[in-house]
């Protein structure tokens, strides 16, 4: 499982190669990407300047602003969510999102994962930072930002340049074995995919939000999993399935700068997911100010004392951290 990916004690940080063409493509991966960005955001009104300046006042009373992310600062950069009204996964398919059991107990679940992912790596990790991860980032430049905790997997905010990071949930460009627990980077995968599914081919049909593509299961059967080549166990994404845990040190990491935050401002999330949303519940009770920024309702509205429904990407490029 992941280990904490906090700056004082961080494991290794996602690891970028050079992109290249996908391999079943006509159109260079960020091409796509491209494209796709703005498709799965949520329609809402342009940034309104007095909101802007209320979350102007909210960051400038602030000297520990602990500010925590989720899919929704991605969704400008053509990564779908899960529950985005009428653009999130949930809304336009029937489909889940694969359970950590599931992943481990079984080597047809696994086949059917890698195949999905394999053909959606080049784009996925093609993604680039939008304007407000690069907004992030220049905060913790300026001194302005305490700490970031996200709960995507995409490295958006490590490309985007912060450091004073903790990736709740893992990074996709990460793999581990779940038998020696070695980590490689996931563009190292990708050639020993390659390698191994020389003939294969597969039409995707449809983007899911976690680097992966919908496959049928007649398209999966003949795919080839490489193992682990320290100790031949299986591979896992480094991030953490629906159904399993925060590894507990990580956890308690991030209650730390809770504690050591005096304000908190939530950003691209609907706080759905408990792991995020007890971060909240515990800066509620430290009675922190809590400030969210996420297109549609989040469990965690009346808990906040500022709530802006606006594009991430439009809105915080706007603020001027003093």
């Amino acid at each position: 499982m992941p280990r904490g990916s906090e700056r004082m004690r961080m494991s290794p940080r996602c690891i970028f190669l050079p992109q290249f063409l996908h391999p079943r493509g006509s159109h260079t991966a960020a091409t796509v990407a491209a494209a796709a960005a703005g498709t799965f955001v949520p329609p809402c009104p342009p940034p309104d300047p007095e909101k802007v300046k209320e979350l102007q006042r909210f960051i400038s009373l602030s000297k520990r602003l602990l500010v925590m992310t989720g899919a929704g600062i991605s969704t400008e950069s053509g990564i779908p969510d899960y529950r985005s009204e009428k653009v999130g996964l949930y809304a336009r398919t029937d489909r889940r999102p694969i359970q950590h059991v599931d992943f481990v107990r079984s080597a047809k679940t696994r086949q059917r994962y890698w195949a999905r992912n394999f053909v959606g790596w080049p784009q996925f990790s093609s993604h680039q930072p939008n304007a407000a991860h690069l907004a992030l980032s220049s905060w913790e430049r300026l001194g302005k930002l305490y700490w970031l905790v996200t709960q995507n997997v995409d490295a958006l905010h490590t490309k985007a340049g912060n450091q004073r990071l903790t990736e709740l949930h893992g990074c996709m460009h990460r793999v581990l074995c779940l038998h020696c627990g070695e980590q490689t980077p996931r563009e190292a995968l990708q050639d020993r995919f390659e390698a191994l599914n020389a003939t294969w081919r597969a039409q995707a049909h449809g983007v899911a939000p976690d680097g992966d593509v919908f496959l049928t299961d007649d398209q999966v059967q003949s795919f080839q999993v490489p193992r682990c080549a320290t100790c031949g166990g299986s591979l896992k994404p480094d991030v953490v399935f629906f159904g399993d845990t925060v590894d507990h040190s990580k956890v308690d990491f991030v209650h730390t700068r809770v504690k050591e935050a005096d304000a908190l401002l939530v950003v691209g999330s609907s706080m759905q997911v408990y792991s995020g949303y007890k971060f909240i519940l515990a800066a509620h009770e430290k009675k922190l100010p809590i400030a969210i920024l996420n297109i549609g309702p989040t469990r965690s509205d009346r808990l906040a004392c500022l709530k802006l429904d606006f594009r991430c990407a439009e809105f915080l490029p706007l603020v001027a951290p003093q």
